[in-house]
């Protein structure tokens, strides 16, 4: 199995910082006790406090994508729906 990095930029729609924001932060804790999760962090821009990204090492893609169906995941974006301006997500691989 090789880690898998990812990269999640989410960018709230103007007047949802605060909701979006809450719902990420649910996130965190309970799927840093997934299995396979190294380590899953979120961030705010300083300058755009409307731009989030979580940061996140998993043992392998396959544990990423458990996740990627998880309820809690499910959850958060059914109560952000509509609320997102825009999402990129890149997956990575360390080469050095």
């Amino acid at each position: 199995m090789t880690q898998l990095t990812i990269v999640a930029n989410i960018k709230a729609k103007q007047g949802k910082v605060e909701l979006v924001k809450n719902e990420l932060m649910k996130l965190i804790n309970t799927t840093r006790k997934e299995s396979g999760c190294i380590n899953y962090d979120l961030h705010q821009d300083n300058d755009n406090p409307a731009h989030f990204l979580f940061y996140e090492n998993w043992k392998s893609r396959e544990h990423w994508s458990a996740h990627m169906n998880s309820q809690h995941l499910k959850e958060y974006l059914a109560a952000v729906d509509g609320e997102v301006e825009g999402f990129t997500l890149n997956e990575m691989s360390k080469i050095g």
